[in-house]
């Protein structure tokens, strides 16, 4: 989605947000435009993905609106983002769910940081991921769900075993790459 600047033209609305710059160890390096850690050779910047499953073992995929730049359609994890300077990986967190699905903290009560891995990856012609990116999880009490449309083009759950051990029978949903290493590093 494009917005306008103050001269009138149009720019993608990530240029008007900033990400947080690491190191490997996601230690801070600064405060950077999301648009510029996203093109070219990238900046590496912190990032987060959340797994939200049910009582029974099955993990909420949520398909990538059209309008996403990067990755477009492509089925993810629950949420996934940036926090912003200063804020935690749980909260920001809590924020995406609510803003993307409508998920209320009062839903779960198990929300929590599972693992961190460092990953970059090139969008063809678009831009890149260059992330160290946290893994959270929790399980909803309460599955109610009010997607956003302009976040989220669909919702599938699945069991998340079987999509580990069969990932041939899911192939057809193009899965996003940092969902795919934090569903391999969960399993390894």
């Amino acid at each position: 989605m494009s917005v306008q600047d103050s001269a009138g033209e149009e720019t993608h609305e990530n240029a008007r947000q900033n990400v947080v710059a690491v190191d490997a160890d996601d230690t801070k390096q600064g405060v950077v435009n999301r648009l510029e850690a996203h093109t070219g050779d990238g900046i590496r910047h912190r990032a987060f993905t959340a797994l939200v499953f049910d009582h029974d073992g099955h993990v909420l995929l949520a398909q990538r609106s059209p309008e996403k730049r990067l990755w477009d359609t492509y089925w993810d994890g629950t949420v996934a983002s940036h926090p912003v300077d200063g804020q935690s990986q749980e909260a920001a967190t809590e924020a995406r769910l609510a803003q993307e699905l409508g998920v209320e903290s009062s839903q779960y009560t198990d929300l929590r940081v599972t693992d961190k891995f460092e990953y970059k990856r090139y969008y063809p012609n678009e831009g890149v991921e260059w992330e160290v990116c946290s893994v959270l999880k929790c399980t909803l009490d309460d599955t109610a769900l009010n997607p956003d449309e302009a976040e989220v083009a669909g919702l599938l759950w699945v069991p998340y075993e079987r999509l580990y051990d069969n990932p041939n029978w899911y192939r057809q949903l193009r899965l996003c790459p940092w969902f795919e290493i934090a569903m391999r590093r969960d399993f390894d």
